[in-house]
């Protein structure tokens, strides 16, 4: 019994933690949207020759630290670390000569909430970082603060949405930590593990759903299932069923991912472990600039090495 208020006082404490966030859900957030270099204006669509003819490197650039607090502008924005320059310079080169599309949806993670510099994120990001010398990938954000699994299903019956994964190459999917959310606002005066359980299984359901969805409306892309972290961890670190909840829940992902061609699950709660330098915004739920760095800079990982894979 004791477990199992302490399980329940625990949630109380997240809940109040992020109530204010979550307060904020009710104002329409600013989704679909293409996040562009603010420098760059009135640009094609696609590269020009001009563009196409050039090898874009980040090799030589110096690496300078952010502070947690740092409000970094786009032009004074450091690339992502040297140790994956070579990788990235392959990864480049790939999206240079194939005009890649890249189509991100899913949750306020998508959205890029918390992120102080309010440049999208770490689909902003990755936007900045490939387009770095010309903008040789579109970025499209679909992202939407709040959205379930069942919500961003309904999402995919949009004619924007569709058309855009029709013509991607890649997709990028965050979905998951709401469902978390809403089991424990619905039963926080009576809340059960079985209750998540129960959660999970639509969650399965819905993503299924989703990724035969995306499938069904492009054959080619490369779809990536970008997983979540327990961002209580560091306030409860006594309460192991949150992080068993998390871990759950991202298993089921990576089940999912493992069960479908072109697929890849990116977990990313190994990021948010046992750091010392400041994560998550001040709703001490969702990442700050710094966190979004690590979750682009992990994805960027693994497209880098699925490009690598297909080219060797």
């Amino acid at each position: 019994m004791k477990r199992k208020y302490l399980i329940i006082i625990g949630f109380v404490l997240v809940l109040a933690i992020v109530f204010i966030s979550y307060l904020s859900e009710l104002n329409p957030p600013v989704s679909q949207q293409t996040f562009k270099r603010a420098e760059v204006t009135n640009q094609e669509e696609e590269p020009s020759k001009a563009e196409e003819q050039t090898d874009p490197s980040i090799e030589n650039r110096d690496v300078e630290e952010h502070t947690p607090n740092e409000h970094t502008s786009l032009q004074e924005e450091r690339p992502l670390p040297d140790r994956i320059s070579e990788v990235l310079e392959t990864t480049l080169n790939f999206f240079l000569s194939n005009h890649t599309r890249v189509v991100a949806i899913g949750d306020s993670l998508t959205q890029g909430v918390g992120d102080e510099t309010n440049q999208g994120g770490y689909v902003g990001i990755l936007e900045r970082t490939i387009n770095e010398n010309n903008e040789i990938a579109k970025f499209e954000n679909y992202g939407k603060r709040g959205n379930r699994s069942n919500q961003l299903l309904e999402r995919l019956n949009e004619r924007e949405i569709r058309s855009s994964i029709k013509r991607a190459d890649i997709v990028l999917v965050t979905i998951g930590a709401n469902d978390i959310m809403q089991v424990a606002k619905e039963n926080i005066m009576n809340l059960k593990l079985n209750d998540f359980n129960e959660q999970r299984g639509h969650y399965e359901q819905n993503l299924r759903k989703i990724v035969n969805i995306i499938r069904n409306l492009n054959g080619n892309a490369e779809i990536y299932l970008v997983g979540f972290y327990n961002p209580f961890e560091k306030y409860f670190q006594d309460i192991d069923e949150l992080n068993t909840i998390a871990e759950t829940y991202n298993s089921t992902t990576e089940s999912i991912a493992e069960m479908n061609d072109h697929v890849t699950f990116v977990p990313t709660s190994d990021l948010f472990r046992d750091t010392d330098t400041s994560l998550f915004s001040e709703d001490n739920f969702h990442p700050n600039y710094q966190g979004y760095r690590k979750i682009a800079e992990r994805v960027l990982e693994y497209i880098s090495h699925d490009i690598m894979s297909e080219e060797s």
